[in-house]
């Protein structure tokens, strides 16, 4: 597919605008997470909130799990006026920002003292226009560029993405500190103007409907018996069929046997790299190193290892196709974890932790651009939004589940053992994908 293209014309990827876009879209979707974690968290306790009650707040976070059962209505719902005038993925996309702006500006004026039911369901508004945005920024996403530039805007996504969370994280923290938490959620709001400008600046892609895709919604219609519609009921009972069965059908149809293996790699991909991640943060700690110390080399040293492998990520899908990367993204996420049982066993310092970060940053980066690059090519272009959803669901649920015993993990055996338990959690992806490059193989010399 790619092999033809020079370094020079993979690296001028980064050039194209919609490329460039992205960033800017990224930044919209990263600003209000850690605004509904983390840094919520930080202002409930500024305000002398209890520990279990702060800890209930974290279940406002199901709802980016739970996206999946909303994604039919934004793939195939129009939104009268704005749908009109902006087209279906950028309609969506402005009402989910400003449901955004709405909801901080809201938590802004809202005291957690004494309103603190009113700013849950202020924090729950913005992380529902929140995954309502991310379901709209995949969907444009996967739809304005062809597939070989997927690696590229999910690169570009991830830096802006990045930043966010810096804004959001530090940067709020900074205001709140120097003048208030009511000024600090404020400013983001207003930062929210950053996706809002880009959304009305991008042009609205062009949405597919295939013949095949057509005569499936057709075929469900005729087997369910609502074919007609003749009725309001008929008219409600096709649009489900069309909007939230036909997806998932067409996904197992387009596929045929080879879907379990797809939604298997889906599910296993991020196990090593979330599983480690979980008890990164108290390792650093038990090593030794301060918290400054901790910051400056994982997050802000890190974060350019994490851009510059996300960008490495990008030139390699659009240079050799999406699969050699996949592979070679899987086997560097399990392979950096023998340098967490090596720093686990040996004297901590500075300089071995900045290496350790470098190559764990370095592979995270590159693994999720060829990822993201491979899930948006298994949508098909009309369910959009749905497919993506269910997909970036599922690659994160096992991966948390099994996170969870992580603490078990280490306090049973050590931190050398765990991280090598989180290498071991990647050979199951590596396989898969292995396996999947050569079902391809075959099929293309039978072809």
């Amino acid at each position: 597919m790619t092999d033809t293209r020079s370094w020079l014309e993979a690296i001028s990827i980064y050039t194209r605008p919609r490329v460039i876009a992205m960033v800017f879209l990224g930044f919209a979707a990263g600003l209000p997470f850690l605004l509904v974690f983390s840094t919520l968290t930080y202002w409930l306790s500024d305000a002398q909130v209890d520990k279990s009650t702060i800890g209930f707040f974290t279940w406002i976070g199901i709802t980016y799990s739970i996206k999946v059962f909303w994604a039919p209505v934004i793939d195939r719902l129009p939104l009268v006026l704005l749908s009109r005038m902006l087209g279906q993925r950028r309609a969506w996309m402005l009402l989910a920002q400003l449901t955004i702006v709405l909801g901080l500006a809201g938590m802004a004026m809202t005291d957690p003292a004494t309103q603190l039911t009113q700013l849950a369901l202020l924090a729950l508004l913005v992380a529902f226009g929140s995954s309502t945005q991310d379901i709209s920024v995949d969907a444009w996403r996967i739809e304005a560029v062809e597939r070989d530039l997927q690696g590229a805007m999910a690169a570009t996504y991830v830096l802006g993405y990045r930043l966010a969370l810096l804004v959001a994280g530090a940067g709020a923290l900074y205001l709140a500190e120097f003048r208030s938490w009511p000024f600090a959620y404020l400013t983001m709001a207003a930062l929210m103007g950053v996706g809002i400008i880009t959304t009305l600046i991008i042009r609205e892609p062009q949405h597919v409907r295939d013949a095949q895709t057509a005569a499936l919604e057709e075929k469900l219609e005729h087997a369910i018996g609502i074919s007609n519609r003749q009725s309001s009921w008929q008219r409600l009972a096709a649009w489900f069929s069309d909007a939230v069965v036909s997806p998932f059908v067409e996904f197992f149809h387009r596929n045929g046997a080879l879907a379990i293996l797809v939604l298997l790699l889906v599910g296993a991909y991020k196990l090593s790299d979330i599983t480690m991640g979980a008890m990164a943060g108290p390792f650093y700690l038990d090593l030794g190193f301060s918290k400054t110390e901790i910051a400056n080399i994982t997050k802000v040293f890190g974060f350019f290892m994490t851009i510059a492998g996300a960008s490495l990520g990008g030139i390699l899908v659009v240079r050799f196709g999406i699969l050699r990367p996949l592979l070679a993204g899987a086997i560097l996420v399990a392979s950096t974890n023998l340098l967490f049982v090596w720093l686990a066993n040996s004297e901590p310092n500075l300089t071995s932790l900045a290496v350790v970060i470098s190559a764990d940053n370095l592979s995270g980066g590159l693994a999720t651009s060829a990822f993201i690059a491979w899930l948006s090519s298994l949508v098909n272009k009309s369910y959009t939004a749905t497919q993506y959803a269910l997909f970036s669901s599922l690659m994160t649920l096992p991966a948390k589940f099994v996170g969870g015993f992580s603490g078990i993990v280490v306090d049973a055996a050590g931190y050398a053992t765990f991280f090598l338990y989180a290498g071991l959690l990647g050979i199951p992806a590596i396989l898969l994908v292995t396996v999947l490059m050569y079902r391809q193989r075959s099929a293309t010399a039978a072809a």
